[in-house]
């Protein structure tokens, strides 16, 4: 018997009072053999789902919310959720992912699923309480390592082509093997990713999950072996292969991303600086040029890369708000404390740093240590030293300055003030002035210091103040 919590007895018990069979499946009976947590429940009935679900919800006090139109009910329990759907046979149209769907048995609903470690369940019914039922051979997969499908995978995956993300999910955040026939199957159906009948939505939620992984270059390396990537993703695509011209070449900047993505993966689980790190160098192949002295130039990429960040995000059905502008903003500066550790490292160009960066500094800094992925020890060691030394400057600089996030200690409201001004030109010069002579270290980041400079640089303009002159 592999149940033992009390809440799987208890709806062992309301599927007998109610005389309908009922079974755990899926991702948590897969996650129980692999001895990983899961908090999701899928109980699959042989009869009502909805009306089994609602049974519990009183039993347990619980809100239970309903999707009829699914056939499906959800609700929690001791912090976890569970999903309650009737047993169902489903069809498919080939322009559709939707299914047409039809009461079934649980064979016919194991038939229906993705992968056979997936189709594994564990019954609740009392005669055979807690045995599995694996019809597939999803343990020997499990222990296998492997991920297949139950049925044709030329159908499966046709049926319902997200199925092809999910493989690729699924083999990087356990680290599976997806069997030869399956990835055939998947290189073959590949353009069925496109055309309406998947939404760009689940596509990118899949690409998220696979963000989210530890290691999660193998799916990008994945999703390009399979013909995916330059369906779905194809500026990430474009960053592959190497030019080489006499005695120059570049490095594989798609193999580069990906180390740097695995890097920042290693020390951070923020899915935005991730994204930050896997979009890092997209505009290289636009801004890629070749000088017969310098060999192959990548300018402005990073600016260029700003640039394409929201049309990306666009694209994917990201979020355009604040997640947006931080990955934006990292990119467009991700070169910044790489300059600064090759050269030395000036008080002004370290406030200039922390004022464009603000709070993400850190972050950006993370992002600078994955960016390193040289092969030769000794120039990453070297990097590393610097970049301690920018680490130690930002600090030492935000202590005595207080540059981080700083706003000029005078305002537009007192420029336009004093000197009896509308909002204009006149008054943003002034402040730049002040904002400039401040990262500079021209004058300290103090009130005093920066009225006496509006009063010189007001004078200059020929400006006259009517109070406080």
């Amino acid at each position: 018997m592999f149940l033992q919590e009390d809440f799987f007895k208890t709806i062992s018990q309301a599927a007998a009072a109610q005389g309908v069979r009922a079974f755990v499946i899926g991702g948590y009976v897969r996650d129980l053999f692999l001895q990983r947590p899961c908090k999701d429940v899928d109980i699959v009935v042989e009869g009502s789902g909805i009306a089994l679900a609602e049974e519990l919800s009183r039993m347990w006090h619980t809100h239970l919310s309903v999707f009829k139109n699914f056939g499906t009910a959800m609700l929690r329990h001791n912090d976890i959720e569970f999903e309650f759907v009737g047993a169902r046979k489903e069809s498919y149209r080939s322009d559709s992912r939707k299914p047409i769907v039809e009461d079934g048995t649980l064979k016919e609903d194991q038939d229906r699923r993705d992968f056979t470690i997936n189709a594994l369940a564990l019954s609740l019914c009392t005669a055979d309480y807690g045995e599995l039922i694996d019809p597939f051979g999803g343990i020997k997969d499990l222990d296998a390592g492997l991920l297949r499908t139950p049925l044709s995978p030329e159908i499966t995956y046709s049926d319902d082509p997200l199925r092809m993300m999910r493989a690729v999910r699924f083999a990087t955040q356990l680290n599976f093997t997806i069997v030869d026939e399956s990835r055939q199957a998947i290189y073959s159906q590949r353009k069925r990713i496109l055309g309406g009948v998947v939404s760009v939505e689940r596509i990118t939620e899949e690409l998220n999950k696979i963000m989210a992984c530890p290691q999660p270059s193998r799916g990008f390396f994945l999703l390009d072996e399979l013909g995916l990537l330059e369906l779905i993703f194809p500026a990430l695509s474009k960053l592959k292969g190497v030019e080489r011209h006499g005695k120059h070449q570049h490095k594989d900047n798609f193999w580069h991303t990906l180390q740097v993505l695995d890097n920042v993966a290693a020390t951070s689980n923020n899915l935005w600086l991730r994204w930050a790190a896997l979009l890092h160098d997209i505009a290289k192949p636009a801004t890629k040029r070749y000088d017969a002295t310098q060999g192959f130039t990548f300018h402005g990429h990073e600016f260029l890369g700003g640039k394409m960040v929201p049309k990306i995000f666009a694209q994917l059905r990201l979020p355009l708000n604040e997640k947006m502008k931080y990955v934006q903003k990292l990119v467009e500066l991700h070169l910044r404390p790489i300059v600064l550790a090759q050269e030395e490292v000036t008080d002004s160009a370290v406030r200039r740093l922390l004022f464009d960066a603000g709070d993400d500094i850190d972050d950006l800094m993370l992002l600078c240590d994955a960016d390193i992925t040289s092969k030769n020890e000794e120039k990453v060691k070297q990097y590393l030293q610097n970049f301690a030394l920018v680490r130690q400057k930002l600090k030492d600089i935000e202590a005595k300055d207080h540059i981080r996030n700083f706003q000029p200690p005078i305002s537009g409201e007192l420029i336009m003030q004093t000197y009896n001004l509308p909002p204009c030109r006149s008054v943003g010069q002034i402040k730049d002035t002040i904002k400039e002579a401040i990262l500079n270290g021209d004058i300290a980041n103090d009130y005093d210091e920066a009225l006496a400079l509006m009063q010189k640089t007001a004078a200059e303009m020929g400006l006259q103040g009517i109070i406080g002159e």
